[in-house]
């Protein structure tokens, strides 16, 4: 996760009282219609977060970080959405369970790690995407495991209006790579056999896994899983005028080599002309899964998948998440980062 810091603007709003004249028997029912209008105009004048900047939505993002570091968990607590979401290999991880994890983290981070390269999209008013290359050197433990945390990568975050303040509803990061240059695949690990003289048990008590609700896609999905597996298709055809018909003017995005296109014409040129594909007869998307950020924002979790070969690469399975906006009665791709599945 990256840091945050809460922004609360106030907003001001000026409150008119009209005078009422009439005979003193009147006076109860004047000073009951002022009461009315007081209430009336102390409840619109309720703080709004103003409209953020790249620069603010980066400082916030800056502040998570460093709270990240120190496994700060109870910073996040009012710094993350209750809708947020990460999409992390396949596997959605909802707000109670990134701060639970958070608060195991330990890390031995070099002092001197910077956010830059920071880029803004709007996805409407209410909802914003900010993007950065951050750079770090050092090593973080988590679950007894301790690994040598990727740099550079491209991170963005996805921001919602709540009231007077801005808070985090997604949160993703993808190795910067150089595409002709790509790591070499990771190694394969044999299971352990497993030994006949231990019994297995169940590492968490059946009754209380079925005591638990667990989340279920909004009633969107399929909506939202129709519309994106259209843009798979269109991808196959390279068909620009079809990714026009589907995607929002502010479409923004990041790949899964940490590029950032953050213009409609872009992205489309990226996936029509850009990429050279060859032999691609099949593409889909499973695993779909929406929520709600707003009325009129929804977040789609999904693997999507193609076969042939792009830029001289073999296709495969590709995590995305994706942020679609309502615009009368169409649902629109907004934004999407993707990572690839290994």
């Amino acid at each position: 996760m990256k840091r945050l810091v809460k922004l609360i603007f106030f907003a001001t709003a000026a409150i008119s009282f009209a005078a009422c004249g009439g005979p003193a028997n009147n006076a109860p029912a004047s000073n009951a219609n002022a009461n009315s209008n007081a209430s009336s105009n102390a409840n619109a004048a309720k703080p709004v977060a103003a409209a953020p900047t790249v620069d603010t939505l980066l400082a916030m993002d800056k502040e998570a970080n460093a709270a990240y570091i120190k496994g700060d968990s109870k910073f996040f607590e009012t710094f993350l959405s209750d809708k947020f979401v990460i999409y992390d290999h396949g596997q959605r991880v909802d707000r109670a369970a990134t701060i639970k994890m958070i608060g195991g983290v330990k890390c031995a981070i070099k002092d001197g790690w910077t956010l830059t390269d920071p880029q803004m999209a709007k996805i409407d008013n209410d909802t914003y995407v900010v993007s950065y290359k951050s750079n770090m050197e050092g090593t973080c433990t988590m679950g007894g495991k301790t690994e040598k945390q990727p740099s550079p990568v491209r991170a963005s975050s996805v921001w919602i209006r709540s009231g007077d303040k801005w808070m985090a509803a997604f949160h993703g990061e993808n190795p910067i790579i150089d595409p002709k240059a790509p790591p070499p695949p990771p190694k394969k690990v044999e299971p352990k056999k497993a030994d006949p003289k231990k019994e297995d048990k169940p590492a968490v008590n059946s009754d209380s896994i079925a005591s638990v609700a667990k989340p279920k896609p909004d009633a969107n999905t399929d909506a939202l899983v129709k519309v994106h597996t259209s843009g798979w298709e269109a991808f196959k055809a390279k068909d620009a005028k079809k990714f026009d018909e589907i995607t929002s003017a502010n479409l923004s995005f990041v790949d899964a080599v940490g590029a950032w296109y953050g213009s409609k014409a872009a992205v489309i040129k990226l996936w029509t002309e850009t990429t050279k594909c060859e032999g691609i007869t099949k593409v889909g998307v499973s695993d779909g899964f929406a929520s709600a950020l707003s009325p009129t924002v929804e977040l789609l979790t999904a693997k999507g998948t193609a076969d042939g070969k792009c830029d001289g690469q073999k296709n495969g399975d590709l995590y995305q998440t994706a942020v679609y906006v309502k615009e009368g009665d169409a649902w629109k791709l907004a934004f999407m980062v993707e990572s690839a599945a290994m």
